[in-house]
């Protein structure tokens, strides 16, 4: 599998409370699609923002689809 992080942007807007610091970042990586039974490129968008209370950041998958070649 192979990875590439093509664009991170900041979250603009009152989404979250103040002080959170919540980002994305979109990632394109070949993977295998077990159903079709062929390797593909998909686009994956994670949220990833910082939890004060745990001393951490958290990386969440928001959205996943098929790249279009």
């Amino acid at each position: 599998m192979s990875a590439s992080t093509i664009h991170a942007e900041a979250l603009l807007g009152a989404t979250f409370p103040a002080g959170i610091d919540t980002h994305w970042e979109t990632e394109n990586r070949e993977m295998w699609n077990e159903q079709e039974r062929t390797s593909e490129e998909r686009e994956l968008v994670y949220e990833i923002s910082w939890i004060s209370e745990l001393g951490f950041w958290r990386r969440f998958l928001r959205s996943q689809r098929k790249v279009r070649t």
